[in-house]
């Protein structure tokens, strides 16, 4: 699985929330809503959730294999840096 575009719908220079984001998956699957958010020693992406009756969170949509989780979110960080950089 291919990542062929990466949108920033919203950056956040102040918080923990960094950006939101849109990911395109082989031209064909997009996954809205992932975030950025400034951890304690570096940045990381949180996959889009929904608060169950319990009060916990559950991922909407999430890589299955580390893989992906790594070249989603180095991909994703890359992008978000040279946004930065402009």
């Amino acid at each position: 699985m291919e990542i062929t575009d990466i949108k920033f719908r919203r950056i956040e220079p102040a918080g923990k929330l960094k950006a939101l984001v849109s990911v395109t998956f082989d031209g064909v699957l997009a996954v809205h809503d992932i975030k950025i958010i400034a951890g304690h020693d570096r940045l990381f992406l949180a996959m889009p959730s929904r608060r169950m009756p319990d009060g916990r969170f559950r991922d909407i949509a999430h890589p299955v294999g580390g893989a992906l989780r790594e070249t989603l979110e180095r991909q994703v960080l890359d992008a978000y840096r040279t946004l930065l950089l402009q």
